[in-house]
C-alpha cells in the first residue's frame, strides 16, 4: 500500500525545505511553499543554478505567517516582520512575470550579502494570480511552473542503484527537491504514469514529468556543486522525447485538503488511460 513518506514545504524558492508531518495542500501548493522568493535588481528570481548558496539558507515561517527568521552558516540570524501587502516589485520565474510584495530592506541586505550579489526579497501579493500550464493546469505561487512536486522512493533507490554500479555514492532524495515523497510504490517512476492520485484529503492531477536542470547535482547540505552526479547517470536512461533529463512528476491540485505523513496514496487513473 503506496503512502506519503515525506512532505517537504519551501517557503523562500530556491533555499531550503521545512519536513512537517501534516500541511494543508491548497490550489497553489502545500501551506507557505514558495511564498517568498529572493530576485535581482531587475526582478529575476534568484536560483541555485547560479546561487547554490541558496541551498543553505534556512527560512522559518514564525507566529502564522506572520514573522520571517533567515539564517546561513556565516551570516547572522535575521527575523523579519511579513509585508503582506505595500510596495510592489515586477518579478519575473523563467517566462512568466508578475509581482511581489517588497520584504524591506534588512532582508534585502541580509541576501544580499549571503549571495554576494544585490537582491531584493518579495512575497507573493494578495492579488496573485498565476495560471499553470500542462495536462492538467493548475495554480501555483513562486514556483519554477507547478504546484507540487511528487517524487517515489522507488524511482530513487533505482537511480542510486544505477550510480552504484557506476562506482559513485548514492544521492539523498533532497536533490530533488519534491514536495511530496511516496513509499509503496514497487514500481520506479510510477509517478510518471499518474494522472490523477490522491493523497489524504486532496486530489492531484497529473501536469507533467519534471526536467532537471543542475540543481540535482548541488549538495544540499553545504550548498555547493558536487556534480555530475546524479544528473550524468540519469541522462543514460531517463531521456525524454526532447533529451530533457526527467525525475519526478509536476502535479496540479485538483482538490485542497490536509495531507499527512503516513496517508495512503491511491493512483485513481492513469496517463495512459486518463478518464
Amino acid at each position: 500500500m503506496a503512502r506519503v513518506a515525506d512532505l517537504i514545504t519551501y517557503p523562500v524558492k530556491g533555499c531550503a525545505g521545512t519536513r512537517v508531518q501534516a500541511a494543508e495542500l491548497a490550489p497553489a501548493g502545500l501551506e507557505h511553499d514558495r511564498t517568498f522568493m529572493a530576485v535581482g535588481e531587475d526582478g529575476t528570481f534568484r536560483s541555485q543554478r547560479r546561487h547554490p548558496v541558496l541551498a543553505v539558507v534556512r527560512p522559518a515561517v514564525l507566529d502564522g505567517g506572520a514573522r520571517l527568521a533567515l539564517s546561513a552558516p556565516g551570516h547572522t540570524d535575521i527575523e523579519v516582520a511579513v509585508a503582506f501587502d505595500g510596495r510592489r516589485r515586477d518579478v519575473s520565474v523563467f517566462t512568466w512575470a508578475g509581482q511581489g510584495v517588497d520584504q524591506g530592506d534588512e532582508a534585502a541586505a541580509w541576501f544580499s550579502a549571503v549571495l554576494g550579489a544585490p537582491s531584493r526579497l518579495v512575497r507573493v501579493p494578495p492579488e496573485h494570480r498565476r495560471e499553470t500550464s500542462g495536462e492538467t493546469p493548475g495554480s501555483a505561487g513562486f514556483a519554477d511552473g507547478h504546484a507540487v512536486l511528487v517524487a517515489s522512493w522507488a524511482s530513487l533507490d533505482l537511480l542510486n542503484e544505477r550510480i552504484a554500479e557506476r562506482g559513485g555514492e548514492p544521492v539523498p532524495m533532497d536533490r530533488f527537491r519534491p514536495n511530496l515523497v511516496v513509499d509503496g510504490w514497487t514500481e520506479p517512476h510510477t509517478e510518471d504514469d499518474v494522472w490523477r492520485m490522491t493523497a489524504g484529503g486532496a486530489e492531484l492531477g497529473f501536469a507533467k514529468v519534471c526536467v532537471r536542470c543542475t540543481v540535482p547535482t548541488v549538495d544540499q547540505e553545504t550548498g555547493t556543486r558536487s556534480g555530475p552526479e546524479p544528473v550524468r547517470t540519469l541522462a543514460g536512461y531517463r531521456r525524454g522525447p526532447d533529451g530533457g533529463v526527467t525525475f519526478g512528476m509536476k502535479a496540479a491540485v485538483l482538490r485542497a485538503g490536509t495531507v499527512r505523513i503516513g496517508d495512503r496514496v491511491r493512483v485513481e487513473s492513469r496517463v495512459t488511460s486518463p478518464t
